[in-house]
């Protein structure tokens, strides 16, 4: 089977009206960014944020008809107002000393919101980040788990839930639950290899939409997983969201934590509040005859963070049962929560929970500063 064109989804588009209006998608010259990669359709529909609304059904109908195309595997569809922003007005820089208040809107009934980020992929950032939020959970607490990596999302497999999140009312999405938690990520929305090629605007309207387009309750806490690095992602969440804090994971080694340090300072430019430092893969213990090894060195997390005047919350080994858990679908901190690791994590959400209990009474927000 030949595989679809570009040409045949705007073609298939052009036969999606637009709200309030005798033309078409295409004609209006609202589609943007149209990704085909191996019966993998991805692309974006330009509206302004009053008419979000008005077209998510339509939305939807593009999805449906996309689908509908011979070769097509799987199709997503994402409403960004970045082309009417761009038009109205150009983008200022901020002053110095000007501050950008996050909008409380996207996520009214989250009482904490945490970000958990890295400077580098590779490090274990999900896997800390889904133990840490089921680690909470056993604490009580109303958990929720945003999956902010779009380009890599993980949490699906890691909490061992798949397939398209229902929606009461065709507008908001229910997050999907396993063990109590709820958790939303891109991964419910495309197929598992679907290559998201995406520019930052559209990163940015994605992770929104996570947010304010999905029936998340009342939460104590949300746990945020960020994608690697210093980029689109995580200025999106420092601007828009109402951080309580972060925490950025680490291994021990040089050339990680030369990393993890421009992620610390990132989110203290952008004053959002560094919850501490965690170290994972900190050693491996053989399983068969015990001995330690560090693999990648040992005490560097620490040691940075006392460096650069941060907390330091723990360290996890590099284990056998973290990663077979992980890849089953059952989180240590859920399946085994006497385990030893378990307990870690178990310390490690203490920390946090205590200090996001001080913190997220400051309703600042976050202030963007240019030097």
């Amino acid at each position: 089977m030949a595989e679809v064109t570009e040409e045949q989804v705007r073609g298939a588009l052009s036969s999606v009206a637009a709200p309030g209006g005798d033309k078409d998608l295409v004609a209006l010259g609202l589609v943007s960014g149209v990704v085909v990669r191996d019966g993998n359709v991805g692309f974006t529909i330009e509206i302004t944020p009053e008419q979000a609304g008005a077209f998510e059904p339509v939305r939807k109908q593009a999805e449906e008809i996309v689908a509908a195309l011979p070769g097509v595997l799987s199709v997503t569809a994402v409403l960004t107002a970045e082309r009417v922003q761009q038009q109205q007005r150009p983008q200022q820089p901020p002053q110095q000393g000007q501050r950008q208040p996050p909008s409380k809107e996207l996520v009214p009934d989250v009482g904490a919101i945490v970000a958990v980020a890295s400077g580098k992929g590779g490090v274990g950032k999900s896997t800390v980040s889904i133990n840490l939020a089921m680690a909470l959970l056993a604490k009580g607490l109303k958990v929720g788990l945003l999956d902010a990596d779009i380009y890599g999302p993980s949490m699906p497999k890691m909490l061992g839930v798949y397939g398209r999140p229902d929606s009461e009312d065709g507008n908001m999405l229910e997050p999907k639950e396993n063990y109590g938690l709820k958790c939303m990520s891109i991964g419910f929305l495309v197929a598992e290899d679907t290559p998201m090629i995406w520019r930052g605007p559209m990163v940015m309207s994605a992770i929104e939409q996570l947010l304010r387009d999905v029936n998340w309750g009342t939460l104590d806490i949300m746990v945020v997983d960020l994608p690697p690095g210093t980029g689109d992602a995580q200025l999106t969440m420092a601007q828009r969201v109402p951080l309580t804090g972060a925490i950025i994971v680490s291994t021990p080694q040089d050339i990680a934590l030369l990393d993890a340090r421009k992620g610390l300072n990132m989110f203290r430019k952008v004053e959002v509040p560094v919850l501490g430092i965690i170290e994972n893969m900190s050693y491996f213990a053989c399983p068969h005859c015990g001995e330690r090894t560090d693999i990648f060195s040992h005490g560097g997390a620490k040691a940075t963070a006392e460096e650069m005047g941060a907390d330091f919350l723990g360290e996890i080994p590099l284990d056998m049962a973290i990663r077979e858990a992980s890849d089953a679908g059952k989180p240590i901190t859920a399946a085994d929560p006497d385990n030893p690791h378990s307990q870690a994590f178990m310390a490690i959400a203490d920390q946090v929970w205590e200090k996001a209990q001080a913190l997220k009474g400051d309703s600042q927000g976050p202030k963007i500063v240019v030097q």
